[in-house]
């Protein structure tokens, strides 16, 4: 396993401190606050461990406040219920003794059933692809120094844009995105890790989505943007270590409000997770 994948399977392995209570560590990727797909991450885990030989299949959470990538977060499971086939728990984080995050995961024993699925949609190999970290590398020197560790160190997830924008630059763009992501790294062979994981890379590159259309990033000076909230499905087996295709588009933005959904394929087309997230997207007065 690479040193970064390493790092970042250890963020999430968190230390219990109390029946139900756990806490973990905070990575600074260089945003303003904690990256928001950590603090996603580390809930379903912290709720995982609670849970006995059944998976998630949804989460659904709301981000209250922003996170302090300085100190650690404390996450307090309360098992709401615990039935013949779902299992259900309630997850809140909090730093400083304030909420930062609150949430609901649901599990359900393993049973077989009717089956469907949206075909994959088409999409360039991932091997035809620059990664981000190579983009990086290639603007490096159009960014201001502080930033240009950011966009060029190693990273645990690759990530494989499809049709990347230009930063310096953007226009207006139908709102859809494509890429391929996997970990950098083989990971150990436990489905908590890989759900947990998936959730945490499917923060990455989802609100910006609706911020397409109206030519503006999350870089831009007159834009106020941030995660509201965040939901996940999780419909079949996968792994982290091998490629996915994260299919993403926003029906709407309103009210200073962009909506987003994505869906995760493997290479040989099966879906395994879904995603919503609804984002502010506002822009500054003045």
């Amino acid at each position: 396993m690479l040193d970064v994948t390493k790092k970042l399977v250890e963020l999430l392995d968190l230390s219990p401190i109390g029946d139900d209570h756990f806490q973990g560590d905070s990575e600074d990727l260089g945003f303003p606050h904690v990256f928001g797909g950590q603090v996603l991450g580390q809930a379903l885990m912290a709720a995982s461990r609670t849970v006995d030989d059944r998976l998630c299949h949804s989460l659904h959470a709301y981000f209250l406040r922003p996170g302090n990538h300085s100190m650690p977060i404390d996450y307090e499971v309360q098992r709401v219920r615990d039935g013949g086939s779902f299992t259900v728990r309630r997850v809140i984080a909090r730093q400083d003794g304030k909420e930062i995050l609150t949430g609901s995961m649901s599990f359900q024993a393993a049973e077989d059933g009717l089956s469907h699925q949206f075909e994959m949609p088409d999409a360039p190999a991932p091997e035809t692809l620059r990664s981000e970290q190579d983009w990086g590398k290639m603007i490096a020197d159009k960014v201001p120094e502080k930033l240009r560790d950011v966009l060029t160190r190693d990273r645990p997830i690759e990530i494989r844009p499809v049709n990347p924008g230009d930063p310096f630059n953007p226009k207006k763009r139908p709102p859809y995105r494509q890429n391929w992501l996997r970990s950098a790294g083989i990971l150990p062979d436990d489905p908590v890790l890989h759900r947990c994981l998936l959730t945490y890379a499917s923060d990455f590159s989802f609100l910006g989505t609706s911020l397409d259309p109206h030519g503006r990033t999350f870089m831009s000076s007159d834009m106020q943007v941030a995660s509201l909230d965040h939901s996940i499905w999780f419909h079949r087996d996968f792994r982290m270590d091998e490629w996915l295709l994260y299919d993403k588009d926003s029906p709407s933005s309103s009210g200073g409000r962009g909506f987003n959904r994505g869906n995760f394929y493997t290479r040989d087309g099966v879906l395994v997770a879904s995603t919503t997230q609804e984002a502010l997207i506002r822009e500054r007065q003045g």
